[in-house]
Formats: structure tokens, C-alpha cells, sequence
């Protein structure tokens, strides 16, 4: 797998999440929130801070103000999935107490920077989809597509990555790593195909590449 551009670094890119915030920010779309992790640990979050804060010690981060609006994701493989933020989610963070920008903000911005049309992921990030096609909508961006894969899990429902000690991938064989991601994902290339090398296997893939033979559930036990 190649990349065709130049590599965007989001802890280079301050400047740019911040002139995001005041944007939002000048619209009236955000408001500085004091409340502890600890408060905010139930959904939908709701606070006293949407009217306004006192000048105080604590640290703030930066949220947005949410409304009833229905914000629908029209998933190429998930098909419609729908969200009311400010019932199912609530007022989110756009900027953290400790200055790091979220990542529904970051990567928001950085697609919409780079003229990203297109949006493959995991499923895991279906649900927080329509929070990022909300600040789209305020920023005037437009709104990609998006395909959100199925996600590998282990036999504890544990989704297959370092953090549950999955074994790593063997680079040595990198034919065989797509060959399996391939029939993971639904595709059916040929046996011998998993002795040839990597170009001709993305060739394959790219040439027979099937949208509806992609299984429709978002967590798969291998």
C-alpha cells in the first residue's frame, strides 16, 4: 500500500484546528466548559457552562453546542444510521483542558483541507460519524462518503489490535497480509494468489473489488 501525497502530522497542525474554533466559535457554536471527567462520564452532557462560566482556576475545554437536529449517515455498506446529538450525545469537546483538539474537530478539518471524498473506516466510528457531519455543516464543508468496514474481534469481543495483544503483522510477507484481509472483507482471490506479489495482488483487488460482498456486520470473531 502506497500513498500518493504528502504525510500530514495533526501535532503540526495547531494553528490550523484554532482558527477552526474561532471560526465555529465567532458563530456561536461553542462555549468554554469547566466540568470535571467525572461529571461528564453520563450522555447526553448538558451543563450550567452553555449559559456561561466564572472566571475560575479551572481548567476549561471547548464545546460544541448541540440542537435536536437529526443528523443521518448514509453508510455505503451500513447502510442509514441516524443520531439526534444533543438527546444521543449531547454538547461535545472540540478542544480538551489540556489543549489537544478532538478528534472529531482534527479530522474534520484535515479531510476537508485535503478534498477527502471518500471515507473508508471501521465501524467502530460509525457512531461518532454524524458529529463530524455536524461541524461540516457548520464550517460549510462538504460531506464525504462513507463506507465503515467490519471490525475484527477476538474470541473475548475484544476489537483485534495492540492494545488486546494481537500478534503482529508479518511485514516479511506483506502478499499474505492482504490476502487475508481480502477474504476478511469478503473477496474471493484466487489460491495461488496469495504466492504472487504484492502489485499484482492489489491489482487484483483493485480490478474485483466488490462493495456487496463486504458482510454487513460491524464486529466479525476471527
Amino acid at each position: 500500500m502506497t500513498w500518493d501525497s504528502h504525510i500530514v502530522y495533526q501535532s503540526k497542525r495547531t494553528p490550523v484546528y484554532d482558527l477552526a474554533i474561532k471560526a465555529l466559535s465567532s458563530l456561536g457554536h461553542t462555549f468554554s466548559c469547566s466540568c470535571t471527567r467525572r461529571k461528564i462520564s453520563a450522555k447526553p452532557h448538558s451543563c450550567a457552562c452553555r449559559q456561561g462560566i466564572a472566571n475560575d482556576p479551572i481548567g476549561r475545554s471547548i464545546r460544541i453546542r448541540t440542537n435536536n437536529q437529526i443528523i443521518t449517515v448514509n453508510d455505503l455498506l451500513q447502510g442509514e444510521y441516524t443520531q439526534s446529538l444533543m438527546s444521543d450525545i449531547g454538547d461535545f469537546i472540540v478542544k480538551r483542558t489540556d489543549g489537544l483538539f478532538a478528534y472529531h474537530l482534527a479530522v474534520t478539518v484535515d479531510d476537508a483541507e485535503q478534498n477527502i471524498n471518500q471515507i473508508v473506516r471501521g465501524a467502530d466510528l460509525l457512531d461518532s460519524t454524524p458529529r463530524q457531519i455536524y461541524i461540516q455543516n457548520l464550517l460549510g464543508f462538504p460531506t464525504p462518503s462513507y463506507l465503515h468496514l467490519p471490525v475484527a474481534i477476538n474470541e473475548n469481543g475484544s476489537k483485534v489490535s495492540k492494545r488486546s495483544h494481537a500478534a503482529e503483522i508479518d511485514l516479511k510477507n506483506p502478499s499474505r497480509v492482504i490476502f487475508d484481509a481480502l477474504q476478511f472483507l469478503g473477496q474471493t482471490p484466487p489460491p495461488e494468489a496469495i504466492h504472487s506479489d504484492l502489485e499484482s495482488l492489489l491489482k487484483w483487488a483493485i480490478k474485483n473489488w466488490s462493495i456487496d460482498s463486504i458482510p454487513k456486520e460491524k464486529e466479525i470473531k476471527i
